[in-house]
């Protein structure tokens, strides 16, 4: 699913229009995005939450060479999916494939 795939989902759910949704959408990424880059932790409830994570400096090797290579620490977002979400899915996929299968 793509984001033009989730505005039209959203547009036709809600009445707005596709320019109006779109507009939301962004917004909804950016806030998420700007947050992140302030250091926040995001937390959407019954879905996940979303924060930056340290990956600490260390040792690594170009591949293509060998040489060693030092690597500078890296902040990195990070989802963590909530239980309700996770639980949801499994259920959701469990049942299509019992239908799907017949029994």
């Amino acid at each position: 699913m793509t984001k033009a795939d989730i505005v039209d989902a959203i547009a036709q759910g809600t009445g707005l229009t596709k320019m109006e949704t779109e507009a939301v959408v962004d917004g909804f990424l950016k806030t998420v995005a700007d947050g992140l880059c302030r250091g926040e932790t995001i937390e959407l409830r019954n879905f996940g939450v979303f924060r930056v994570k340290e990956r600490a400096p260390r040792t690594g090797r170009n591949p293509r060479t060998g040489d060693v290579v030092e690597l500078d620490t890296q902040y990195v977002p990070h989802f963590k999916v909530s239980r309700e979400l996770r639980q949801f899915v499994d259920r959701e996929i469990k049942r299509g494939k019992e239908e799907g299968n017949g029994e």
